[in-house]
């Protein structure tokens, strides 16, 4: 997680290039599951791993203009094994027949963490556009943490949903 990566030691170039890796991540993950859920006929789970697909596109593009406008096609340098699942939902966290509160709650998990990616950037970034830019992504994180809380009470706790039910008995060879 963020706590991992010391800040002290990137260049601006490379935060944005870590920021822009992480958002593209959790992009990835999200089509991920959602072509798990939709593989498993549960449709509403994937419709809203499609949306929150669409929001990490719309922050790495955000991310990639600011940094095409200060770097141009300067390369990245930045060492990306420091960010594995920084934002991204665990590999293991969608499962077949997933219900829609379970995925609410690894989108909590995720977005918790991209606030806090940002949060802890924050307090190295001297240049003023982009501490503008990480403090906007860090309040859509809290924005899309709030909007996921709305949705949660909207959803029974218990919504008779037992991925167990789904599971096949073993098979004697």
């Amino acid at each position: 997680m963020s706590n991992d990566i010391d800040f002290n030691q990137l260049s601006l170039r490379d935060t944005l290039d870590l920021a822009i890796y992480v958002e593209e991540e959790a992009k990835e993950r999200y089509d991920d599951f959602a072509a798990q859920m939709e593989s498993t006929r549960t449709a509403d789970t994937a419709k809203f791993f499609q949306f929150m697909a669409a929001n990490e596109v719309k922050h790495a593009e955000k991310l990639a203009a600011q940094r095409n406008d200060l770097f141009g096609d300067e390369p990245s340098t930045a060492d990306t094994s420091i960010l594995f699942d920084i934002e991204a939902p665990d590999f293991d966290a969608a499962r077949a027949f997933m219900s829609v509160r379970a995925a609410l709650d690894v989108a909590m998990e995720s977005e918790i963490k991209a606030y806090e990616f940002y949060d802890e950037a924050l307090t190295k970034i001297t240049d003023s556009e982009v501490r503008e830019l990480f403090l906007e992504l860090r309040d859509e994180e809290a924005k899309h943490q709030e909007m996921i809380k709305q949705t949660m009470a909207k959803v029974p706790e218990d919504d008779g949903f037992d991925p167990d039910d789904f599971v096949d008995e073993p098979v004697s060879q």
